[in-house]
């Protein structure tokens, strides 16, 4: 055993991490890189052989599970560091077919949602999201609605369908752009991006109609809200994001 001031070095000689170290020099390329991870580990001498031991890789160990635990929490946080673009370089196209930049919302707030015609969330969104945007657009904030059939098929209709029961019954002013799909392989760019903006443990998808994501007036991302989210619950977000 090694006496309480040895060097962590001077153990690892004959331990059985040396043995695993020496076995992976003949191996394969990631054995190999192990090897050398193995043996490059140089530590502070001992307090004693035992304790110091479990101190250090106590602390080796916790390090790298809470790095994990850390970007579990925080997928949007890492998601959105690691992207340089923001909502204003995509080009979407409106109810009608033509070509809006979302560039030219700069400077603005925007509340994005995936709607739904026949989703037992409808009403009270259409609502809620009307009366929010007649109370803050002077503020600078915009609501832009992307129809989707992809949850229960509750958005069938053709553009215009959709158009005149948004702004007919729900009085709705905010812009509506042409109807997206936000999961799966034809999922529209604007909405890869959102999710990588904003991800989730376990994948990005989109839960269900009426998701919601608030982006600030450089256009990016900075929360997203599930389904069942109301537009009033948001409203503290929105005007923290108007008063920046």
């Amino acid at each position: 055993m090694a006496s309480a001031s040895m060097p962590f070095a001077a153990t690892f000689s004959n331990s059985p991490l040396q043995s695993i170290a020496d076995k992976a020099r003949c191996c394969s390329p990631t054995l190999q890189s192990l090897s050398v991870s193995l043996a490059s580990i140089r530590l502070s001498p001992l307090s004693s052989s035992k304790s110091g031991f479990l101190q250090h890789g106590f602390s080796l160990q916790s390090q790298k599970l809470a790095g994990v635990a850390t970007k579990t929490r925080s997928f949007g946080v890492y998601a959105r560091a690691a992207t340089e673009k923001s909502i204003h370089d995509f080009t979407v196209k409106d109810i009608d077919g033509k070509d809006v930049s979302l560039s030219k919302f700069k400077g603005r707030v925007l509340l994005i949602v995936n709607v739904a015609s026949r989703c037992g969330l409808t009403s009270s969104n259409y609502s809620e999201l009307s009366h929010i945007y007649e109370k803050y657009k002077a503020q600078g904030l915009e609501i832009l609605a992307f129809p989707c059939n992809q949850f229960g098929g509750q958005e069938p209709g053709s553009n215009p369908e959709i158009k005149q029961f948004a702004c007919t019954r729900f009085k709705a002013e905010f812009p509506i752009f042409d109807k997206v799909d936000v999961n799966g392989p034809s999922t529209a760019p604007v909405y890869k991006f959102l999710k990588s903006s904003a991800g989730g443990f376990l994948g990005d998808l989109i839960k269900w109609n009426f998701e919601k994501f608030l982006v600030n007036k450089n256009g990016k991302v900075v929360e997203r809200y599930q389904p069942t989210t109301s537009p009033f619950q948001i409203e503290k977000d929105i005007q923290k994001l108007l008063a920046a």
